[in-house]
């Protein structure tokens, strides 16, 4: 039942999706409002994200409308997908149809790592391919520090261990269209339907069918963010000296190279690369690791 509320009075909550201006406040038993954020956060270059905890006047009880008056303290913010307050991520692709593009994987891991988000991973669509191709999934990325999901999400394989990771949390859900993220999301719960995309047939990719980012209740304190889907994800933002800090597998080899600050790439008498030659880390990160490192030196040239 809903307490008693009047126009004027300050409630707080929190933004579980923004379009055209308007953002939709969760303000709990209280319902959900939409609201605009009053003219001073423009004036002092703030906007309101998905995700943020908020204070709000209402405006109008009846329509359930108001006004932002103030942010809460962030605990975080990402700018790519632009979103706050975001605990974790989850990266899905699908095993096929679409095919995985892993360097396209490691751009999302990388991406999320670097705005200090913890990431797993998740192969949906299991039953379209074999255990030979899981178990060479699970090498590629046995020691990238990031924990590895195999789902059917359509049949509820997997569902019970992925809903066991989510609890609790507010969870980024990242990836192509077309791999599962609003089927996972319509299985954590009933009160919002996600539309499910087909798959191209002439492009064997996903039709986006979510278009901006959305925040959406999964009980007690678990929260799912479904974002746009993409096919393509620029790195940028990071020194190539830097990228091999992204790679868990290489910081057991850092300083036994026979160059100081070794990029691991064109140096000699190389650890990493002796330890890529004799199987110790995959040669697939480690090929994305070099495609991702020359992008950066790209840059860097029309940089100056």
């Amino acid at each position: 039942m809903r307490t008693v509320s009047f126009k004027g009075r300050i409630m707080q909550g929190k933004i579980i999706r923004g379009v055209g201006g308007f953002y939709y406040v969760d303000a709990g038993n209280e319902g959900i409002y939409e609201c605009r954020a009053k003219g001073i956060f423009r004036k002092l270059g703030k906007k309101p994200l998905v995700g943020d905890d908020v204070t709000f006047e209402i405006t109008c009880l009846a329509d359930m409308e108001g006004n932002i008056t103030s942010l809460l303290p962030r605990r975080n913010e990402l700018f790519r997908p632009a979103a706050a307050n975001v605990d974790q991520a989850l990266v899905l692709f699908a095993l096929h149809s679409p095919d995985p593009n892993l360097m396209l994987l490691d751009r999302f891991l990388i991406e999320m790592d670097r705005q200090g988000v913890p990431s797993a991973i998740l192969f949906n669509k299991e039953d379209l391919g074999d255990e030979e191709e899981k178990e060479t999934l699970r090498g590629i990325y046995r020691d990238s520090g990031h924990e590895l999901f195999f789902s059917c999400l359509e049949k509820g394989v997997g569902l019970d261990q992925i809903k066991t990771y989510l609890q609790g949390k507010t969870t980024l859900l990242a990836g192509p269209s077309g791999v599962g993220k609003s089927t996972l999301t319509n299985a954590c719960q009933s009160a919002v339907h996600m539309e499910t995309g087909e798959i191209s047939r002439k492009l064997m990719r996903g039709k986006n069918t979510t278009r901006h980012a959305e925040l959406i209740a999964c009980g007690g304190d678990t929260y799912l963010c479904d974002t746009p889907g993409f096919t393509f994800l620029e790195t940028r933002g990071i020194e190539k000296e830097d990228l091999r800090h992204y790679y868990a597998e290489f910081v057991p080899h850092e300083g036994k190279c026979r160059f100081d600050g070794c990029v691991h790439v064109d140096e000699p008498d190389c650890s990493v690369k002796e330890a890529v030659a004799d199987g110790r880390i995959s040669r697939v990160r480690y090929l994305n690791y070099t495609g991702i490192f020359r992008d950066l030196k790209e840059q860097e040239k029309h940089r100056y």
